[in-house]
């Protein structure tokens, strides 16, 4: 560890700063998945196929800001890139909190939208850790600031919870106005962040054809293995909420079930890196496959709120080994003249997946119910043990020492 944080290395404070920055930005993901699908569901008629729609559109924002964020960083920097990332959010959370203090719908999706843009800078703060590190710490750095939404976990919902009423008889108002203090305290963080601006470089500097990087065996197992993780867990997730009101449960118990399933997602990474160097990327991946399996088969055993509480934390146990394995993966993918735009691909990939699955979650769960949306994830997460063994009769994976 000594030589990980050698005199005049950076990476300790850097680590520090996104690992905070990272809690506050999780606790506004939380506030907003406990409460936007529904605040929508409350603005509607007596059709609700639209209630996952800020969802849809927050990943929707995501997706389609983050390459776009990935080459914009690496022309002016991390520090830059995630002040502008910041300020979009406080904008989002103007934007939704006059929507639900108006009751207008399209404001609420417009805020969603901003909110997923503000998150395309944020979901780089994993990446930004590794940065300024050594080889052999990069998995443990990216892990660490990733456990930072296990305090997330726990302040998010509960931040929702406390301000839902704020602004009574406005329902919701509050919980946007915190994530908007949120933001704020996240563009206050990102000045610390100590990473230099990478160099300009030519387009020979820019290294290989995205063509010829994403034929690689590597590349298609890592984005497989965040990817349709992270889709499985968005879908089940999104509609958590609606499917907990449809059966009776209120605000507080669907927030409780959301807080311990970020708690789930994030408390692994205290231990992930450290799994991975011993056991490599594809038993870690494989093994949160099989666990987000579990979350199907909990939730087809029955709707009380014990089922929602343990299939939440098979969920998010298992996107955690997926989406951590997957991307500690990617970097053998690149090089590092490659590694802004790979990393730009491969985000573009994993949440136009997820956009995909917030914007079914709502309209399955109106029109088929949540048996169906379970049963849905099933030949997703199938298809990552295929393509697990399939990277394996290709190459042999050489373990960290």
């Amino acid at each position: 560890m000594a030589e990980t944080f050698a005199k005049g290395d950076p990476t300790r404070l850097n680590v520090l700063v996104l690992a905070t920055a990272q809690i506050l930005f999780h606790c506004t993901q939380s506030m907003a998945i406990a409460t936007t699908p529904l605040a929508a569901y409350g603005m509607l008629g007596t059709d609700k196929t639209l209630a996952t729609v800020p969802i849809f559109l927050s990943h929707l924002g995501l997706m389609s800001t983050t390459f776009p964020a990935a080459l914009l960083m690496g022309r002016i920097g991390r520090r830059a890139g995630f002040s502008i990332g910041a300020l979009i959010g406080v904008a989002g959370a103007i934007v939704s909190f006059l929507g639900i203090w108006w009751q207008n719908f399209i404001l609420l999706c417009v805020g969603g939208f901003m909110q997923g843009s503000s998150a395309a800078f944020a979901w780089h703060y994993r990446f930004a850790a590794t940065d300024t590190a050594s080889d052999s710490f990069k998995p443990k750095a990216l892990s660490l600031v990733m456990a930072g939404g296990v305090i997330a976990g726990l302040l998010g919902p509960q931040t929702a919870k406390w301000s839902v009423d704020l602004f009574h008889p406005v329902l919701f108002a509050g919980v946007y106005l915190m994530t908007g203090l949120f933001s704020l305290g996240m563009l206050a963080l990102v000045q610390l962040v100590q990473i230099p601006t990478p160099p300009k470089r030519t387009m020979a500097e820019t290294g290989r054809p995205l063509g010829e990087i994403m034929r690689q065996p590597v590349f298609i197992t890592a984005v497989t293995s965040s990817m349709f993780g992270y889709a499985v867990m968005t879908l089940v997730m999104s509609a958590t909420p609606l499917a907990m009101l449809g059966c009776g449960f209120g605000f507080g118990d669907s927030a409780t079930v959301i807080q311990a399933h970020v708690i789930a997602m994030f408390l692994p990474s205290f231990f992930t890196g450290s799994l991975i160097q011993k056991y490599g990327h594809l038993r870690i991946i494989a093994a949160g496959a099989i666990i987000e399996m579990l979350c199907a088969i909990v939730n087809f055993m029955g709707v009380a709120f014990e089922n929602f509480l343990i299939a939440n934390l098979f969920v998010g146990l298992g996107w955690n080994f997926c989406y951590v394995g997957g991307s500690t993966l990617l970097a053998q993918a690149y090089k590092p003249a490659e590694k802004e735009k790979v990393q730009g691909v491969h985000d573009l990939m994993v949440y136009s997946s997820t956009a995909l699955a917030a914007g079914l979650s709502g309209f399955l769960q109106a029109q088929a119910g949540w048996t169906l949306i379970n049963a849905a994830s099933l030949p997703v997460l199938a298809a990552i043990l295929v393509v697990l063994f399939w990277y394996k009769s290709k190459t042999k994976e050489v373990r960290p020492v």
